[in-house]
């Protein structure tokens, strides 16, 4: 190193040792709180503007985006109202409970194997859809979810060894997955549809 890059090294080292730190502390922790007059600030200010450093307040930018932000909210409020009114004409449901006449008219099992027959067909309408689209709407998909969750449930007390169900316990849960099964069908199938349009 030269003489030249030693005295550089000496002049920009000015850092402060830790007793002097403490010091400047204790002294500046002892100096009062007090605003500086008016006037300094106002010359802060101007010195700022001379400089560049405030820019201008553009408040038509802002009514702009306001005006954009309003009409976007109008369009998507406008796309999400559907275009034909939807009339509940009641769904078709099974009874979960089947009547004393059907318990005692079931001849060993016609009708439980007539609803797993059923539940099937359901089954492969549903795999035939198009798969979900990526934007539903929060009741729709947690309709759906539900409807899902009750079936897996029932598919859990069907399925599970341990469940002991008798054969009219079973047939009552095979009516309900399979009115399930047509719920869910019915409103896969009118998404589906609007999807098309």
């Amino acid at each position: 190193m030269t003489e030249n890059d030693e005295q550089q090294d000496e002049k920009m080292n000015c850092g402060l040792s830790v007793a002097e730190r403490e010091i400047l502390q204790v002294s500046l922790g002892g100096l009062e709180d007090t605003m500086p007059p008016r006037a300094v600030w106002q010359r802060i200010e101007e010195q700022a503007r001379a400089e560049g450093l405030f820019k201008p307040r553009s408040t038509e930018r802002k009514t702009w985006f306001l005006g954009v932000g309003m009409a976007a909210a109008v369009v998507l409020a406008v796309l999400n109202i559907p275009v034909t009114q939807v009339v509940d004409e009641g769904e078709q449901s099974f009874p979960t409970v089947p009547s004393n006449e059907v318990l005692a008219g079931n001849s060993g099992g016609q009708g439980l194997n007539a609803l797993m027959v059923q539940s099937q067909q359901i089954e492969r309408s549903l795999r035939a859809l198009p798969g979900q689209p990526s934007l539903v709407r929060a009741s729709t998909a947690a309709t759906i979810s539900d409807l899902e969750d009750h079936i897996a449930a029932i598919d859990y007390l069907l399925n599970h060894p341990d469940a002991q169900l008798n054969p009219e316990q079973v047939e009552i849960y095979w009516r309900e997955r399979v009115r399930l099964m047509n719920s869910l069908l019915s409103l896969r199938t009118a998404q589906a549809q609007r999807m098309s349009f």
